[in-house]
């Protein structure tokens, strides 16, 4: 059974940094493809940043240049570093996990079979 468990969230001024993790349990980081969504109150779930297993990243337009993401392959962790914080990141973010590399190019929420409980991320302005 696949458990995703995320961690790191919290309130910070905008300008400021989180450091999110997510400890998956009954699978490896390392293979398919892992990534991190966010959703705001009355908004879709979106993608943020996702890895596949050769170590391909994709980062969504919004994000780029502010937001990292890498994994442990030792601890089993995915971790997303967020920085230059800005109000409209304000969401929670939820750690997935796809058996296969397809869902890098699928770049959808469809495409993840194995969802984390989420940890909320609010940025005050």
């Amino acid at each position: 059974q696949v458990q995703l468990v995320e961690s790191g969230g919290g309130l910070v001024q905008a300008g400021g940094s989180l450091r999110l993790s997510c400890a998956a349990f009954g699978r490896t980081v390392s293979s398919g493809t892992m990534g991190w969504f966010r959703q705001a109150p009355g908004k879709e779930r979106e993608l943020v940043a996702q890895i596949n297993s050769v170590g391909r990243i994709y980062y969504a337009e919004s994000v780029k240049g502010r937001f990292t993401i890498s994994r442990d392959n030792a601890k089993n962790t995915l971790t997303l570093h967020v920085n230059s914080l800005k109000p409209e990141d304000t969401a929670m973010y939820y750690c997935a996990a796809s058996r296969s590399d397809i869902a890098y190019y699928m770049t959808s929420a469809a495409a993840y079979e194995h969802w984390g409980q989420g940890t909320q991320v609010t940025v005050s302005s």
